[in-house]
């Protein structure tokens, strides 16, 4: 079979490699759409492990069967969870899935990139969903990113009346102005230095702003005078980081979604943070129960999502994907089609 091999940002290859022999509790994947996520070419992270095929946003069709396999059958049209926890460790049983260890070891096999994969029995069992026929292949893309948008902002806590400060618009802060709105939020106001990308959120924020502003003090201008009660940074940006610092209410709350390379330091005011009584949080990947409620978001269409791919391309077009992913120019969502 074909697979687009990760080297680095700018060197993915189209390769051969044996089509993935299943086992017992284990099925084959033909892989019909594959996202490319803004992780897929943070170089720093992947290319320590390369080279390797990646692609965790994958939806397709069952090709076959491994013995015991009964709740799907050849035909099924599913979207399959790279990751997925064990259920019973410390973590999973405090509600943490996302720190188990058992979801961090997990994966499908070789990845997405790929014509086909091959899914071990501990994804069958826990992480694969059903496609409903409401839902399209495209749309099935955004299962994943949307829970990791959606495990996020539960430790939120946004409320009717709530503002909510996106910094950068990219897919995932474009999924969380979205969530965000459905959750009840009343004014949402988002920041990019890309104006593609400020184009792209002006169709679902209140106001957007130039990342490279007085990003505090114009909030405040539109926001009636006060500090935004939520700002969900969604860049590794270091200057959009310290911005979040500036820009949240007393009482506020600050979400780092982004990962920064290690190493990366912010320079903290605690006196500041304390008296101003703002809590900061992060988040990191999603969980079997938030992959099923993106699912179901989207086939609701309380959160809209087609019109969010810029980019179709075929498996020997991967490389270009990635480059366009890793530039963040006029492209938003791009998507790869290994079947064609």
């Amino acid at each position: 079979m074909r697979v687009a091999v990760y080297y680095r940002n700018d060197d993915v290859r189209l390769e051969e490699m044996p089509v993935p022999k299943i086992g017992r509790g284990e099925l084959l994947l033909k892989v019909l759409v594959c996202g490319i996520c803004g992780s897929d070419v943070m170089e720093w992270y992947r290319i320590k492990r390369a080279p390797r095929v990646l692609g965790h946003e994958a939806v397709g069709v069952v090709e076959e069967t491994g013995e015991g396999v009964e709740n799907y059958a050849p035909g099924d049209r599913v979207f399959v969870s790279h990751h997925v926890p064990c259920n019973t460790c410390h973590y999973c049983l405090r509600g943490e899935h996302t720190v188990c260890r058992t979801l961090h070891s997990t994966n499908i096999e070789p990845g997405g990139f790929a014509e086909y994969v091959r899914v071990p029995a501990i994804n069958v069992d826990r992480g694969l969903f059903p496609i409903p026929d409401e839902v399209s292949n495209e749309e099935g893309v955004f299962i994943e990113p949307l829970a990791c948008v959606l495990r996020a902002q539960l430790k939120l806590g946004i409320c009717p009346g709530d503002t909510v400060l996106i910094l950068g618009s990219g897919v995932s802060g474009i999924l969380h102005a979205q969530l965000a709105r459905s959750l009840g939020a009343t004014r949402i106001i988002a920041t990019d230095i890309n104006e593609h990308r400020i184009r792209f959120a002006e169709r679902v924020v209140d106001a957007s702003i130039d990342a490279r502003e007085d990003v505090p003090s114009i909030v405040r201008k539109i926001n009636d005078g006060r500090a935004p009660d939520h700002v969900i940074v969604s860049t590794s940006s270091l200057p959009a980081i310290k911005q979040a610092f500036r820009a949240v209410d007393e009482g506020g709350k600050i979400l780092l979604f982004a990962p920064t390379p290690p190493g990366v330091e912010v320079p903290l005011d605690l006196n500041d943070l304390w008296s101003r009584q703002v809590t900061v949080t992060t988040s990191y990947a999603a969980a079997p129960d938030d992959l099923n409620m993106a699912l179901r978001l989207i086939k609701a269409r309380q959160i809209r999502v087609p019109w969010m791919v810029t980019h179709r391309l075929g498996l020997a077009e991967t490389g270009i994907g990635f480059k366009l992913v890793a530039e963040a120019d006029n492209s938003l969502k791009v998507i790869v089609e290994p079947q064609q």
